[in-house]
């Protein structure tokens, strides 16, 4: 891991299992297509200041593409969901779908559950990623997947997941050009997971992840 890299065991980062930061609680607003969403935060969660750039360049593309027709009853996930912003945007988007909201770290889970429950979305189950059933295959995956735990850890984690898309599932992914979207969107093309640039925005590249076939 790189001299000043955060090990995935600071007790005070996103990424963490527990952060001890001292709570710090904020509120924002989403507003999107399928109405308006008001999220609470906090300190050791990430994005603890409100909707962060990356997440907002994603939500802001999936609102004009249609992406791959979701059928009803599909299980679509948010890998690494911190206080919900992308998960609640999909469960709002998809009611008849099970939104999957995945991350380590138990505030940011705690905090997704509320917000999920303040907003009546229903359709969230929210999860340490050792607690979701490896035989679910997710029809979509939206991600601003965390680069900060490092590349090793970061292709553990995607090999992972996109591996669990359902046949002819999608995966889109918002990444910081300048931390390594065109050469992850390159490794994940060469694992046989065809990938495409979406969209370029704001320093971000939201990648469309196919599949394998």
């Amino acid at each position: 891991m790189p001299k000043n890299t955060p090990s995935s065991s600071d007790p005070q980062h996103y990424f963490s299992e527990t952060p001890q930061a001292a709570s710090r609680r904020k509120e924002f607003v989403v507003t999107g297509t399928d109405g308006e969403l008001t999220l609470s935060t906090d300190a050791g969660v990430f994005a603890q200041h409100g909707l962060d750039k990356g997440t907002s360049v994603l939500l802001e593309v999936m609102a004009k593409h249609g992406g791959t027709p979701i059928a009803p009853g599909s299980f679509l996930c948010d890998i690494g969901c911190g206080s919900g912003a992308i998960a609640l945007t999909l469960a709002a988007r998809y009611p008849k779908c099970t939104v999957y909201a995945v991350d380590t770290n138990q505030r940011a889970r705690d905090i997704c559950r509320e917000n999920a429950t303040r907003n009546g979305l229903e359709n969230i189950v929210v999860s340490a990623p050792e607690e979701v059933d490896p035989s679910i295959r997710f029809a979509a995956v939206w991600s601003n997947p965390p680069i900060r735990i490092g590349k090793s850890a970061l292709h553990d984690l995607l090999e992972l997941w996109l591996a669990r898309l359902d046949t002819g599932g999608t995966a889109y992914l918002v990444v910081n050009k300048n931390l390594g979207a065109d050469s992850l969107s390159e490794w994940m093309t060469g694992l046989s997971y065809p990938t495409s640039r979406l969209a370029s925005r704001n320093g971000f590249r939201v990648l469309e992840v196919k599949a394998q076939s």
